[in-house]
């Protein structure tokens, strides 16, 4: 065996340094990586014997590259090169968009650690509209009740937590809960900034597709990254032109359902149906299915077999088989990819606040809808405590004043205005294993109050349905307790404490 690190990322003016200091070398570029593993199939050579032929000849490898992508269509070599973007001054609008590419690494600035300083973005459809007064107004309205509430907030937690204050190691817990219950009054406008990682391929795939997106900012964006994308891998960014697929599908999609659906939605009134959290499907015999896969990975009978044995066993039965999968089980562990066999499709009605987190579970299936401030907003619980509701909501009044006035103008750009209180619809599909992920996480007590509660709830759902494989669903801090239900005594490993010292 021999195993050879083949390069990896690093600072790129780490690399301009050294290009100002070296001769001048056209081999400073992840494209003579994905020439050479694409020749691994084909050419006898050891992998590192190929990767110095594509360093010799750059260009030789570039057209190798887009040979190999354009005409035979392996698309897959253009994920050996990686990219680092920065991505900085993006609304907390746009960012959404931007994390909706499931492939790639994300680490965003959070509302709930840094105190916000009312930086925004000023769309270019509301600037064209001529409401720049009355956005820019509406902005600095909520910025001041964000500065307010959480002066207001900070001081109440303290006073409620006074124990817990006394030890100035618990003041950023203490502070960040004022911050992320202030941060629901501000727009979705607000500048943010993050780190992302990309291969090439979806990078590419990321170009094509805002390419097609006709809000400025985006497209702003999108020709920023191929850019600078460009200068240094032009032969693995290759399709980036939105074909008519990319740019009308989805806008014939929602023409043609509002049509078919015209007689429908005459009848209902248009009225929006609040349940906030609802199972809408699930894998028939879920426990089965996952049961029946655990069966055919262990014993050598095929998936038929298998389910059909399951289905004679007793519930008894089946736990002695689930526990032993979960008998070493510890809080940082995953079930087995067994648990991917059965679903759960939950339709939820969630603020922008805990959407932020939602989003950042990519792998499952993500649909959503357009922020709607028919659906009403989520209140912090804190804002009650010290009611301070009226101001809140008439904030979120005056907020709604301006997105009507920007919608007849501007558009879906008027959306910008709208607050991380504000809500939209979203459709869940999730595998128990994504579903245990995600319940780790967003169930534990550091989680923010939103999305625990969102996760707990689709936790108690999945647990009603599938009682045997989603026993051991909940967050970090309640494992043990979870654990030693099922098995009458603690896991090995208890998780850190990370509330308060």
């Amino acid at each position: 065996m021999k195993i050879i690190l083949a390069g990896y990322n690093f600072d790129a003016e780490v690399i301009e340094e050294l290009k100002r200091h070296c001769p001048e070398r056209q081999d400073v570029t992840p494209e003579t990586l994905s020439a050479a593993y694409a020749r691994i199939s084909r050419d006898p050579r050891p992998v590192d014997e190929l990767r110095a032929v594509a360093r010799a000849e750059v260009e030789r490898a570039r057209r190798s590259n887009q040979n190999i992508i354009f005409k035979m269509g392996h698309h897959s070599v253009a994920e050996h090169a990686v990219f680092n973007f920065d991505l900085i001054g993006l609304s907390r609008l746009a960012i959404e968009e931007v994390e909706h590419f499931r492939l790639c690494s994300y680490t965003e600035k959070s509302q709930r650690y840094i105190t916000l300083d009312g930086d925004y973005v000023l769309p270019e459809e509301i600037k064209q509209a001529g409401l720049q007064g009355v956005f820019a107004e509406t902005i600095e309205i909520q910025n001041q009740a964000y500065r307010y509430f959480y002066e207001r907030l900070r001081e109440h937690i303290f006073e409620k937590y006074k124990e817990q204050a006394a030890n100035p190691k618990n003041h950023p817990i203490l502070d960040g809960w004022a911050k992320e219950d202030a941060r629901y009054v501000v727009s979705l406008a607000t500048r943010g900034q993050l780190g992302m990682t990309v291969n090439a391929r979806n990078l590419e795939l990321m170009i094509r597709r805002f390419s097609a997106r006709r809000n400025a900012e985006i497209r702003e964006l999108v020709r920023q990254l191929h850019d600078q994308a460009k200068k240094v891998a032009p032969s693995i960014i290759l399709f980036t032109d939105p074909s008519s697929y990319e740019a009308e599908m989805m806008d014939n999609v929602r023409e043609e359902a509002l049509r078919l659906l015209a007689g429908r939605r005459k009848a209902a009134g248009g009225r929006k149906q609040l349940h906030k959290i609802r199972l809408v499907e699930f894998s028939e015999r879920g426990d089965d299915l996952i049961i029946a896969g655990l069966l055919f990975s262990t014993s050598g009978l095929s998936f038929k077999k298998a389910l059909e044995e399951v289905g004679r066993w007793s519930e008894k039965k089946k736990l002695d088989l689930v526990k032993k999968v979960f008998e070493y089980l510890e809080f940082y562990d995953s079930p087995p990819r067994e648990f991917e066999m059965a679903f759960l499709t939950f339709d939820l009605v969630v603020s922008a606040s805990c959407f932020a987190q939602l989003k950042r579970h990519r792998m499952m299936t993500l649909l959503v809808q357009p922020y709607d401030p028919a659906l009403g907003v989520t209140v912090p619980p804190s804002i009650r405590e010290i009611k301070e509701q009226k101001k809140f909501k008439e904030i979120i009044k005056q907020t709604e004043k301006t997105w009507r006035i920007l919608k007849k103008k501007a558009g879906p750009a008027a959306d910008y205005i709208l607050t991380n209180a504000h809500r939209r619809r979203a459709l869940v599909k999730a595998n128990v294993r994504e579903l245990y992920h995600l319940s780790r996480l967003r169930e534990d007590a550091t989680a923010q109050w939103e999305i625990r509660q969102v996760s707990a709830a689709m936790s108690a759902l999945a647990r009603r349905v599938f009682p045997l494989t989603a026993c051991l669903l909940g967050g970090k801090d309640s494992y043990p307790q979870l654990y030693k239900k099922l098995f009458g005594h603690p896991p090995k490993m208890m998780p850190p404490s990370l509330f308060f010292d």
